[in-house]
């Protein structure tokens, strides 16, 4: 008799049948052969009539049938005891007592679905028993190695801290196949696995998602993500080759895994925004190139075809407060910090829906819903996929150029707006610019304590066009006060800054250097 297994290790009835020792019997199925996928947990060889009650289900049973010889009604209800009992097969060796197999226990194996087998020739049992049984052990094994390998290496980067993507580079390590994490809405979360396979799985999304049992299917393993009686995801294996309780095993691992990942994250970027923000980077990178990421866009809940794109980038805005003044506006897009300070929103439009002025009622809404005076930077309308890489890096540019600019900007701000003070911030890096900026302020950056008030009065006196009246309002001070301080400027750089070229000389260089220092 052989030792039990669970059915998770177990074979198959079929794949018992496809041993090669059990081919010298010669084995026959002659009942049940549309159930030769039942799991077999172990081997019994038993010459009783009343074997049913030895049983607990899942046995593959092995009898010369040397006791069931003579009374029909006795083979009858030997069948019927094993199905009661629910073995997996009768293997009836062909001999003495059965010279060939008795149509009474056919009838009644196939009447109960029970795959009845004939060895035509003598084999001796206990070699089936033996090859089974070292088979079972073996995957019994593998199937705890595998686990054990998969929880040890998923649980040492969790509690290094690994993000989420790390963990599922892990999985598709252990399972050479493509993982996926959707949620409940089956929108892609997150991939891991070689870009080419994933990117077919990602290319055809929309069909696997919605086809009957949804991703679960031959080779498609998936396992539920929740908690806390809550199911808010899953994670797939995608055409997994191994057999299916090892995929099973891997996917509840996998499960597992990100489950307690996410709540020791606790309110910290969500999956969804994680998910945004890698697309919106690879997009603003140009490192993979547009058309190849228009699958994952897509498998994200993107609207791609036939679509405008609108880019907006937000200062200082709550990447959760964009996505909601998105939702209430009825708008399809993504939306993910991109930069320190800068939110991306991709919003993805109808052909016959008009980008500016839905962009300037998106600006409105959040001016309203934040009740703060809320830049958005716009980079131009894109009519195709492979324009909005540019627009996103243009939105990009326009934010940074508003950091620190004048309060009187519109709600939608776009390239033409920022002007003098967008090109100094697109040049910042070049030397050139650097060391025109220092030449230009040497004297008023080195100057002593005591000058350090005079760099905001000299900012405010050229953003405001050079008005006197003005600059000593905003800084509190009397106009006596204010001449005395553009006098020590003057001094200290050496420039006269009633002149017209000397002024704007000095403000071009404030404006690199403020661009230069993020002032």
């Amino acid at each position: 008799m052989l030792a039990a297994t669970g059915p998770e290790h177990a074979l198959s009835v079929r794949q018992i049948l496809a041993l090669e020792r059990i081919a010298a019997g010669e084995p026959e199925v002659v009942a049940g052969a549309g159930h030769l996928d039942r799991p077999v947990r172990w081997v019994h060889v038993a010459e009783a009539a009343d074997v049913g009650v030895m049983l607990s289900g899942g046995e593959m049973v092995l009898t010369t049938g040397v006791l069931l010889a003579g009374d029909a009604r006795v083979r009858t209800e030997y069948i019927r005891s094993l199905h009661r009992a629910e073995a997996s097969a009768l293997v009836l060796g062909l001999g003495r007592a059965f010279p060939a197999p008795p149509d009474d226990m056919r009838r009644a194996a196939e009447r109960y679905g029970l795959p009845m087998v004939v060895l035509h020739r003598p084999f001796p049992f206990a070699e089936l028993t033996e090859e089974v049984q070292s088979r079972l052990v073996r995957r019994k094994f593998a199937a705890v190695s595998l686990s054990e390998g998969i929880r040890t290496a998923l649980t040492g980067l969790i509690t290094a801290g690994a993000p989420l993507q790390r963990l599922l580079d892990e999985v598709a390590a252990h399972s050479a196949c493509p993982v996926v994490v959707t949620n409940l809405a089956h929108r892609v979360l997150a991939t891991a696995g070689e870009h080419p396979a994933v990117d077919d799985v990602l290319r055809d999304w929309d069909r696997i998602a919605r086809r009957p049992g949804g991703v679960d299917g031959e080779g498609w393993v998936a396992a539920d993500l929740g908690g806390r009686g809550e199911r808010w995801g899953s994670v797939v294996l995608c055409g997994y080759r191994g057999d299916s309780a090892s995929g099973r095993l891997l996917a509840d691992r996998a499960a597992e895994a990100l489950v307690l990942h996410r709540m020791l994250a606790g309110s910290a970027v969500s999956w969804e925004e994680q998910s945004a923000q890698c697309l919106l980077a690879d997009l603003v990178s140009g490192v993979v190139p547009a058309r190849q990421l228009l699958p994952r866009a897509r498998a994200a809940g993107l609207p791609v075809n036939r679509r405008t794109f609108v880019p907006l980038v937000v200062r200082d805005g709550e990447p959760a407060q964009l996505d909601r003044v998105r939702r209430l506006l009825g708008l399809s897009g993504l939306v993910a910090e991109l930069a320190e300070h800068s939110t991306a929103v991709l919003l993805s439009l109808a052909r016959d829906q008009a980008a500016e002025p839905l962009a300037a009622h998106f600006a409105a809404r959040l001016r309203a819903e934040t009740d703060t005076p809320a830049v958005v930077a716009a980079g131009p309308a894109c009519a195709g996929w492979e324009d909005v890489p540019a627009g996103l890096r243009e939105a990009l540019h326009v934010a940074d150029a508003v950091a620190g600019a004048p309060p009187d900007l519109p709600a939608v701000v776009r390239l033409g707006d920022v002007r003098l003070r967008g090109l100094m911030r697109l040049l910042r890096d070049d030397p050139r610019v650097q060391a025109f900026a220092q030449r230009e302020l040497d004297g008023l950056l080195y100057a002593d304590e005591a000058a350090d008030d005079l760099l905001p009065v000299l900012r405010t006196y050229l953003a405001t066009g050079r008005n006197k009246s003005r600059t000593a309002v905003l800084h509190h001070m009397s106009r006596p006060a204010l001449y005395r301080r553009l006098e020590a400027i003057e001094a200290l750089l050496g420039v006269d800054l009633d002149d017209f070229e000397q002024a704007a000389s000095v403000h071009i260089a404030l404006l690199a250097h403020d661009a230069q220092t993020g002032a």
